[in-house]
């Protein structure tokens, strides 16, 4: 991993692009569905079905594109990947129907499952082991904004001009950020590796140091793709304006990206540990949860955006670090891709799992039991980075 004083910025600003691209792609589409679900008719399981469709597409091939990142070198991967994703966008400029945008969506998660883990291992190698919490708290802010302005200008875009142009500029985004990678990201060398066995996938996929961050990105991601798609719905439902509940996407993503940086520099300097830091983010999600279960309503809307907010801001740059923490370079592509499949899994899990308790109960109801969830996700993790349970640093 690279040791530099200071790691390249103009190495690191495409991938933070890149973690834009993709965070405005996933979450401006996904508000927009959740806002425009009648008009569209689709039903509140159909909802969570194409909201899923991104993930599931990340699910299958994030593991062999991050593999191919440690063979060939991110750089490619990671432009081949951009270059998709414009691609994917243009085609929902065919006709603006359920099917066509669940197509679309599609091919946007498989190209997002080539750029997104390469990413994520580049910025593991460009930063080096003692500033990992610093440049993933950068780079999870710069995906964060993407949060914040995916759901406001999608929704603006769609009101204001139609909702194929919220696509063109998904496309246009995508191939200036291919063109940047492309220009100032150095091809960082391809590692020598010894063969893998089956074996030793299976240990290094079960080993603790893996599982347990994995676990705790796939609950904050699972929490996350609820918010997205479903606080919007909503707001709607409370009849409120549409923008209401993408601003309150919005909200998610500036707490978020202001406390993703100071958590990974706290990370660094010793001064937050994984265990206490995400066990306590998870905790005032479930909290922020309950209470617009409880009582839902335009405050209690903003109080839930608010607490996911805080949850993201403090696991995720805690969770990626201490995942790159233990990995050798040689296969950091490979298992950022599978540590994103876990991230996927709840990510289209969270979605259909609250689709369908809100269809079979109510949706107040579905987020009681996400709350719940989030409470047992956050003992689970407590009692796994106890100390001494996981190693915190070193590589395997």
């Amino acid at each position: 991993m690279t040791t530099a004083a200071q790691p390249p910025a103009r190495g690191l600003a495409p991938l933070y692009l890149a973690g834009f691209t993709t965070a405005f792609g996933a979450h401006g589409v996904g508000s927009v569905l959740g806002a425009e679900t009648d008009e569209l008719g689709l039903t509140l399981v159909g909802l969570g079905l194409v909201l899923a469709l991104y993930d599931l597409a990340e699910v299958v091939l994030k593991p062999l594109f991050g593999a191919l990142s440690d063979r060939i070198g991110a750089k490619p991967v990671i432009v081949g990947g951009l270059v998709g994703f414009a691609v994917a966008s243009l085609l929902a400029l065919v006709q603006p129907t359920a099917l066509v945008l669940a197509l679309a969506r599609l091919g946007q998660g498989a190209a997002a499952s080539a750029f997104s883990p390469a990413s994520s291992a580049a910025v593991a190698r460009l930063a080096g082991r003692e500033r990992l919490g610093r440049y993933f708290g950068r780079y999870g802010a710069w995906k964060s904004i993407g949060y914040v302005l995916g759901p406001v200008l999608g929704i603006l875009l769609v009101q204001g001009v139609s909702l194929q142009a919220l696509y063109v500029v998904l496309a246009v985004l995508a191939a200036v950020a291919a063109l940047w990678v492309a220009v100032s990201m150095p091809a960082l060398p391809v590692q020598p590796r010894r063969r893998t066995t089956v074996v030793d996938l299976v240990r290094q996929t079960t080993d603790p140091a893996f599982l347990v961050p994995t676990a705790l990105l796939a609950t904050t991601t699972g929490v996350l793709g609820v918010a997205v798609g479903f606080l919007p719905l909503l707001a709607v439902r409370l009849e409120l304006p549409a923008v209401v509940g993408a601003v309150a996407i919005g909200a998610i993503a500036v707490v978020s990206s202001a406390l993703q940086p100071l958590a990974g520099r706290l990370r660094d300097s010793g001064r937050l540990g994984t265990r206490g830091g995400s066990a306590s983010g998870l905790l005032v999600a479930a909290a922020g949860l309950a209470l617009l279960a409880a009582a839902p309503g335009p405050v209690t809307l903003f109080v839930a955006a608010l607490a996911v907010g805080v949850m993201l801001g403090t696991v995720t740059p805690l969770a990626f670090a201490h995942l790159a923490a233990s990995t050798p370079d040689e296969r950091m592509g490979r298992t950022m891709g599978n540590a994103e499949l876990g991230r996927e899994v709840g990510d289209a899990g969270g979605p259909l799992l609250v689709g369908a308790v809100a269809t079979a109960w109510t949706l107040p109801g579905a987020i009681a039991v996400l709350a719940a969830a989030t409470v047992a996700a956050a003992a689970v993790s407590w009692r796994a980075l106890r100390p001494g349970a996981v190693p915190p640093h070193g590589r395997r």
